[in-house]
């Protein structure tokens, strides 16, 4: 099933969002619809609060991120309870962009070297250092179960010039080529 993206404004967004064990609800089912509606979306990455949970779980395909011929180096995981354990390296800036904040593209400065424990889809339990592209791409998923937004990451001027575009995407004044849900 394709669900629908909350749009910014709604206020699970900015929530810190919760663990959650094996026995939850239609897991494998919840992962199944939640890949499909990044596909569908054509995203590299969706959070569980994007489509309105507030639970610890994002997925994420980095191969789409990688250049033609190491598409090998990117990949394509679930994460669940995930915990940042470190952030290291040298920051470098990258375009990011949202699918709960469409058509707005900003360069976000982040460490290129991560290191996450999470669970797997299986809830085997991994501890494991990403770098370059993955490691943004986590990143920026792991923010969304943080409550934090990549807009987040702006400086105030250019957050407050974002400011009527964004109330447009919270008003649903917006076109989209995906399912969204509007907080206004």
């Amino acid at each position: 099933m394709i669900l629908p993206i909350v749009a910014y404004g709604d206020p699970v967004l900015k929530q810190v969002a919760n663990d959650i064990d094996a026995e939850y609800p239609n897991l494998k089912q919840l992962i199944e619809d939640m890949e499909n509606t990044m596909e569908k979306a054509s995203g590299v990455g969706l959070a569980a609060p994007q489509i309105g949970l507030s639970i610890r779980l994002f997925i994420i395909d980095s191969t789409l991120m990688m250049d033609e011929g190491e598409e090998d180096k990117g990949i394509r995981e679930v994460f669940i309870n995930a915990e940042m354990i470190e952030e290291t390296g040298t920051e470098w800036a990258f375009e990011e962009g949202c699918l709960s904040i469409p058509d707005i593209r900003e360069d976000v400065y982040r460490k290129d070297t991560i290191t996450i424990k999470y669970l797997d889809k299986d809830f085997k339990e991994h501890t494991k250092t990403f770098d370059g592209m993955t490691a943004r791409v986590i990143q920026h998923e792991y923010d969304h179960i943080e409550g934090i937004l990549f807009i987040d990451h702006l400086k105030p001027l250019k957050k407050k010039l974002l400011n009527k575009r964004l109330r447009r995407i919270s008003e649903g004044k917006i076109d989209v080529k995906y399912r969204m849900r509007f907080p206004n």
